[in-house]
């Protein structure tokens, strides 16, 4: 009912946003080309606020942010120079919509969009990961981001919500961390961080620039002792870009990274355990001394070209190759080996139909990993010498996409349809028993309709209706015994997952330069509602943790931001989501043990349960002042808050968190001397020492789901950079 209900609230909320806009508004003239506009080419008082911002990861096209019909973001560096760098959600804390559990630092972080993603509870699921526009999410989906580094990262990009029509396992939304190319003048950076808990970052980063050339290498060094026993951590981290212009029309991008690190987990704590002592490891983990060794690298090469008679016509081609080694200890010693290799094309055509400006494109990509997954015995996180399991593992992901965007009303109406087929493989095949081998085969295709009203050049209402598909991660296709096939190697039971979104949103730039009070208001609001058919989610069986499907889930929300100057240099930010999950239809088979010992197998009704680790309300809310103290110095403060509702941690729902409420300080100065630029930073995250549970480990069967958030803690950086 709510999936029918769902499709006709669109069709109308279509039928009247087309209608009226029809009804008004006079014909225009084709729009221009406006990929090349500036801050630095607009009027004084408008200098500094990002009004067309152009961002290429909403529609694989450029256009700018007020023209795409869905929520989109884009952060610059300049936004977080002063912040600590260490970790994603010190970069990203503050966007409408998003909501991450950090775990383990930067490298196992939940990162949840309108819900998806909520489900793993190891890497990042459902939300595609990009890096200068290739994929850092494998084949399957999955995603691990140890090879993004701020310091190396100039701009990041966020589509939030179903793109599914234009990547492949992308239900909550894209996020492209773009490394810092685009810069003017050849420079070198020395920058340096510490902070509570042996936190250590060292290292450099050099761009060169000629007339024909730009060259970006970055190099990191991180290193942890973390603020729980057995959670240490240390990496290895290099970035490079390579771009030249072997024509007036054309681009070339090389790209490289290599990865090299140790993070020990102290795991998850019981309820009894947590609130003894929050801080202290899961003996079984240190026991097992459990760790994820990882060594990756890639390599990836981009060609564009525009060509005809005015440039109307693009076409661009990325071919990359990747390679990872993998060891993780638990109740084994597994190494796993993946090499790959990928790449995508696409072609644009922008024309004239019926003097109706339209851009059309079409493109595809392919991925293709594969290599052995090797289990041995783990004698406290020592490989044993006895092979346990060896399993050959491939994973491939093709995928066809077109779109076209049609100015039903120049620059006030557009129309935009797009939609992808996707297929994904799994094949495993067992090199010690053979007969266990077995291939799972995923395929959809995913249409998506959207509408962008421009009430003035800068504010727009959007809405858009379009299904999604998210096949299974390999990891989640692990067998399990009480399968309805167990003696086979992928779980034969688990589908993939489906839904129909629906969102009603606006955005917009106001700006009243001659006024002393809110000179500048920048704002968002999107209401989204989403019925999801055979959700993922986790379950564990005799301590493993295994996958299978809830029948439907519905998800209804409403996501907010506003950012204004308040004063010059004062500017306030805030970013408020509200979420109401729960489970329409769900009946899940559980395996208990009785009080004589004996196995007690059920089929329990999670019906009008809550979805877990999802808050239903998620706000933070920040003031920051940047003022010049003297001449080629600017200081920085900023205080920040976050408030986070209690969460459910599991689907019976038997257990919730408590709500938390953090805040946070931080100050900086930037000195310019001459060619010389000195950056000081220096803050504290949890200033109140909040005890909280910052990650759920969702489902648990023995009951630990729990792991806390960093106690108070400060840091310190120092960057000196040399501009040649």
């Amino acid at each position: 009912m709510a999936r029918a209900f769902l499709h006709r609230s669109a069709a109308v909320l279509f039928a009247a946003l087309a209608a009226g806009s029809f009804g008004g508004a006079p014909a225009q003239p084709a729009r221009q080309d406006t990929a090349t506009y500036r801050i630095e080419d607009r009027p004084d008082s408008l200098r500094g606020y990002e009004l067309d911002e152009v961002i290429v990861t909403g529609t694989r096209t450029f256009r700018k942010m007020i023209d795409i019909p869905y929520s989109v973001e884009r952060i610059d560096n300049s936004q977080f120079k002063f912040e600590k760098k260490t970790a994603i959600n010190e970069v990203l804390g503050e966007v409408p919509g998003l909501f991450m559990q950090s775990r383990y630092g930067n490298h196992d972080v939940r990162i949840s969009i309108r819900g998806f993603g909520s489900r793993s509870n190891s890497g990042i699921r459902g939300v595609r990961i990009l890096m200068d526009g290739i994929p850092e999410s494998e084949p399957d989906g999955q995603t691990r981001i140890e090879a993004i580094d701020f310091q190396s990262i100039g701009r990041i990009e966020i589509v939030k919500g179903n793109s599914s029509s234009l990547y492949t396992n992308a239900p909550g939304g894209v996020i492209n961390f773009i490394n810092d190319i685009e810069f003017p003048r050849t420079f070198a950076v020395q920058f340096n961080e510490f902070g509570a808990f042996g936190l250590h970052r060292n290292g450099f980063k050099v761009g060169v620039r000629t007339d024909n050339y730009g060259f970006l290498n970055t190099y990191s060094y991180h290193n942890y002792r973390g603020y729980r026993p057995h959670s240490d951590d240390y990496w290895h981290i290099y970035n490079t870009v390579l771009e030249t212009t072997p024509g007036d029309f054309s681009n070339l991008k090389m790209y490289g990274y290599f990865v090299d690190g140790i993070i020990r987990l102290p795991g998850s704590l019981p309820d009894t355990a947590f609130w003894r002592d929050p801080y202290q490891a899961n003996p079984r983990d240190v026991g097992r001394d459990s760790k994820r060794l990882t060594t990756k690298g890639r390599l990836g090469l981009e060609f564009t070209t525009l060509f005809g008679e005015e440039k109307n016509q693009e076409i661009q081609v990325t071919a990359y190759g990747t390679m990872k080694y993998f060891d993780r200890t638990a109740a084994t010693y597994r190494i796993i080996t993946r090499n790959g290799v990928g790449g995508s094309g696409r072609y644009v055509l922008k024309a004239a139909f019926s003097d109706m400006p339209e851009e059309f494109s079409i493109g595809g990509d392919l991925f293709l990993q594969n290599g052995p997954i090797e289990e041995y015995d783990n004698i406290g996180g020592t490989k044993g010498d006895q092979l346990v399991a060896l399993t050959n593992e491939a994973i491939s992901n093709t995928g066809f996409y077109f779109q076209n965007t049609l100015g039903l009303l120049p620059e006030k109406l557009d129309f935009l349809v797009t939609g992808r087929y996707d297929k994904v493989v799994f094949d495993a095949r067992d090199q010690l028993f053979g007969a266990r081998s077995s291939v799972r085969k995923f395929s959809a295709f995913t249409p998506k309709a959207a509408l962008n009203y421009k009430i003035s050049p800068t504010i727009a209402v959007y809405t858009s209706y379009g299904l999604s598909f998210d096949s299974p991660a390999a990891n989640e296709l692990d067998n399990y015994p009480t399968s309805s096939n167990p003696q086979v190697l992928l779980n034969p039971d688990l589908q993939a997952q489906k839904s129909d979104n629906f969102e009603l949103g606006t955005k917009g730039t106001i700006l009243f330069p001659d006024v002393d009070f809110v000179r500048f208001l920048k704002f968002e609001g999107t209401f989204f509602w989403s019925v999801i058919n055979d959700e993922i989610v986790p379950f564990e069986d005799q301590g493993a943790v295994f996958y299978r499907n809830a029948a439907q889930t519905d998800r209804k929300g409403l996501e907010l931001g506003v950012t204004g100057e308040l004063f010059t240099g004062l500017t306030l930010k805030t970013a408020y989501t509200f979420s109401d999950f729960s489970y329409d239809e769900y009946v899940a088979r559980t395996v208990d043990i009785d009080t004589s010992g004996n196995t007690v197998i059920a089929d329990r009704s999670y019906a009008g349960n809550v979805v877990p680790s999802v808050p239903r309300h998620n706000l933070t809310v920040s003031f920051s002042a940047d003022r010049e103290i003297a001449e080629h110095l600017t200081g920085h403060a900023k205080v920040g808050f976050q408030y986070v509702t209690g969460m459910y941690v599991n689907d019976q729902n038997s257990d919730r968190t408590s709500d938390y409420r953090l805040w946070s300080v931080s100050a900086g100065l930037d000195y310019v001397l001459g060619r010389f630029d000195i950056l000081l930073n220096a803050g504290m995250n949890n200033v109140a020492d909040l005890t909280y549970v910052a990650f759920i480990n969702i489902n648990s069967e023995r009951k630990e789901f729990y792991e806390a958030g960093e106690p108070q803690n400060w840091y310190a950086g120092l960057n000196i950079g040399y501009t040649f």
